[in-house]
């Protein structure tokens, strides 16, 4: 059975997170860093933009099987529980179909903002741009392993995975807004 976690007070709990989340925000920043920076010198990374989107989408099938990870957990904890068994309309799930279900929906969550990201982002940029997608992957895998893993000790485990999952996407957004922002000054200074 799956225990409700210990929640210490508010400001320490409070704290724990933001301490966790530094953490995140640095590891990303440094994979995402250091592939831009080598990953176009290793790896031959396509330019021609249907190849560019083709790679992205490839990669972002490893996203994907983060949520069929999260849906078979669900369905096979609901096979085993005479709770479960019959759906969640017919009544309130177990506590572990609960945290399997939390599981997957932000999983869910996670990997349609991630790849949509990736996608845009894959039509407008070049070599460096696909390098921080094959890497913000890498950084999704890592975040979604450390929040499964955290997710039973509330907030401040949650924090770490939560934080190296989204950060790579919230760069991939910026990073493609920025892009397009600069295509439309340049389409309407010229």
């Amino acid at each position: 059975m799956t225990r409700r976690p210990t929640i210490r007070d508010l400001g320490t709990e409070q704290r724990l997170v933001v301490q966790q989340a530094l953490l995140a925000v640095l590891l990303c920043i440094v994979v995402l860093a250091a592939a831009i920076a080598w990953a176009p010198t290793i790896l031959r990374l396509p330019s021609a933009s249907f190849d560019r989107f083709a790679l992205a989408l490839q990669a972002d099938l490893f996203i994907g099987l983060w949520v069929l990870v999260a849906i078979r957990r669900v369905s096979g904890l609901r096979l085993r529980s005479q709770q479960d068994i019959a759906g969640s309309a017919y009544g309130p799930p177990s506590p572990s179909v609960a945290l399997a279900s939390a599981f997957l929906q932000n999983t869910l969550e996670q990997a349609f903002i991630a790849i949509i990201g990736h996608l845009v982002l894959a039509s407008l940029g070049g070599e460096e741009a696909l390098a921080y997608i094959l890497a913000a992957v890498a950084l999704f895998w890592i975040g979604r392993i450390a929040f499964w893993i955290g997710y039973p000790a509330g907030a401040s485990g949650r924090a770490f995975g939560m934080v190296t999952t989204m950060t790579p996407t919230i760069g991939a957004f910026v990073w493609a807004f920025a892009l397009i922002a600069s295509r439309l000054t340049q389409f309407l200074s010229g």
